[in-house]
């Protein structure tokens, strides 16, 4: 009789056992599309057995399921989180250059060739006539489709610069998020094991979020022994580092800030007011090796690396302020050399006495004029309203202070003077006064175009044409980065979804296994209730 128990005893737990089995291979059925999930497996064991009353041997008891394991390779989660930080450096870097690639738009019909093209064939014209009033009133206005375009670049260069800093403040909210979130988990997981239990869900959710976090920014992820626990297990904490520095330590949260740079703390002298500097909260710098973060901060903040005038070096990388550096540079060095023939030849990048020597328009006679002194090219003033040449050069009379002006010129004011916008007949195009048909001073003005002295890198089409080349390789470089990068990171997410992904094809299998288990288990149950019916009802009635 016992024994017939006994017998129902171990189908039973069979019963249970398939069940428990069948229960897992659900829960991965149902988590097949879900970001980050680790397929589960039931650990299977013999019962514990039982040893027979005459002594004679042990009899088994069934089979129990021991638990569930969460199939996961934590090699790759380092492997990811280590390649995840340069891709996003690189994707971010790519955003933002392919925004400046698109904004000088070259080649194209209204890129800076065409524009300076039409300038200078404008004069050209105006060297034919040089009384035309139609053809001066030409020369003026594509002189101011020039500066345009200058202030166009500048404007969009210093919108670009803000909302990349707007994106660093994000990702900023973006990292102290995920860490919050982390914490979080990390007391659920705790409280969780502390019965010898796994928690495999809620680990695969932490994962998913240092996933996240690692394209964000350099992050290092591990657990941490720390002692035991009363029952002698492994007290283990979770610790995620930013450059060494804890940013979550198990149940702590230290969190990233952002400080808004004062005049002094600018890293270049073109950038805009009030950018982000990123530290940690209790006020320690931080630094950032890798991750969208860094992307962002490179290309607002790099150029090469330079060191301002309040001795705060930029980083190592040609971003925004580089290119509004170069942007910069070209104005001054075009409108000074335009207006008072001046070219720096030995590229010291001060006034030279010896220098000095060309004829600007400055030096020039308009139409039936016999006043000198008038700048072409000056700068916007309050109001965003044109300069008049005396407003621009502010009483300055001698070469190191009329130099010296053009400093204050920017991509961004650049403009025709208003000596030159309410009059055009004042465009100088002779070198002696009222000699309409003496265009010495235009034909200096023309020679400019073909000057290779006025840059280290040529004549002023030269100069353009190799900051497009750089930023075209720039964006290359960054394109093939983040190619190079998204291979490895998707070669490392496939090897992750081979490990650790629920396959269909497998489940069903599963499905199929455990389901003829339970069935014979069920079939068990069944034999044995045939024996109780032959032994209860038929042998003792």
């Amino acid at each position: 009789m016992g024994e017939s128990f006994f017998g129902l005893n171990v189908a039973v737990r069979g019963l249970f056992t398939a069940q428990r089995n069948l229960d897992t291979v659900n829960h991965n059925l149902n988590n097949v599309n879900t970001p980050g999930y680790s397929r589960q497996q039931s650990v299977q064991a013999a019962s514990r057995p039982m040893a027979l009353y005459d002594g004679t041997g042990m009899v088994g008891t069934g089979a129990d399921v021991t638990g569930v394991k969460r199939v996961h390779d934590e090699y790759l989660d380092f492997k990811y989180w280590s390649e995840n930080s340069p891709y996003g450096e690189w994707d971010a870097k790519q955003e933002v250059m392919s925004e400046i690639e698109t904004a000088f738009n070259e080649p194209s019909d209204s890129g800076f060739t065409t524009i300076m093209s039409d300038f200078y064939s404008s004069m050209q014209e105006l060297a034919k006539d040089p009384g035309s009033e139609s053809v001066r009133a030409l020369v003026k206005q594509k002189g101011i489709t020039l500066t345009k375009y200058f202030n166009s670049m500048g404007t969009h260069l210093e919108n670009l610069q803000q909302d990349t800093n707007y994106k660093i403040m994000t990702k900023v909210n973006e990292v102290n998020s995920y860490a919050t979130q982390i914490q979080q988990l990390n007391r659920e997981i705790y409280v969780s094991e502390l019965d010898g239990n796994t928690a495999n869900d809620l680990r695969d959710s932490r994962t998913l979020l240092v996933d996240k976090l690692s394209k964000l920014v350099n992050v290092e992820a591990s657990e941490v022994v720390y002692g035991t626990k009363p029952d002698g297990s492994e007290d283990k904490h979770f610790v995620v580092t930013i450059s060494g520095k804890a940013l979550v330590d198990h149940f702590n949260v230290s969190k990233l800030a952002l400080d808004q740079r004062s005049s002094d703390e600018k890293v270049n002298d073109e950038d805009i007011g009030n950018l982000y500097n990123v530290r940690w909260e209790d006020g320690n710098s931080l630094t950032i090796k890798g991750g969208e973060l860094k992307g962002y901060l490179d290309v607002r903040d790099g150029n090469e690396g330079e060191t301002g005038s309040n001795g705060i070096a930029s980083p190592d990388y040609k971003g925004i302020p580089f290119y509004q550096e170069k942007l910069n540079e070209f104005v001054r060095t075009f409108a000074r050399a335009f207006n008072e023939g001046y070219i720096d030849t030995d590229g010291d990048k001060s006034y030279d006495a010896g220098e000095d020597s060309g004829t600007g328009h400055a030096d020039g006679y308009g139409h039936d004029s016999s006043v000198t002194g008038t700048r072409f090219f000056t700068m916007m003033g309050t109001g965003d309203q044109e300069m008049s040449s005396t407003d621009f050069l502010g009483g300055a009379s001698t070469g190191t202070d009329i130099y010296g002006a053009y400093d204050k010129l920017t991509a961004k004011n650049f403009s025709v003077s208003s000596d030159v916008i309410d009059d055009p007949n004042l465009i100088a195009t002779s070198d002696t006064a009222l000699e309409d048909g003496n265009i010495n001073t235009l034909n200096s003005l023309l020679d400019f175009r073909q000057n290779a002295d006025m840059f280290s890198e040529g004549a002023p089409e030269d100069f353009m044409k190799s900051l497009i080349a750089t930023m075209g390789i720039d964006s290359q470089q960054a394109q093939n980065y983040v190619a190079n990068e998204e291979v490895i990171v998707n070669q490392i997410t496939n090897r992750r979804t081979s490990d650790s992904g629920v396959s269909i094809d497998e489940e069903m299998t599963n499905l199929v296994k455990f389901q003829q288990a339970y069935n014979a288990s069920a079939k068990m149950i069944q034999t044995m209730g045939e024996v109780y019916d032959i032994l209860i009802n038929q042998l003792f009635a």
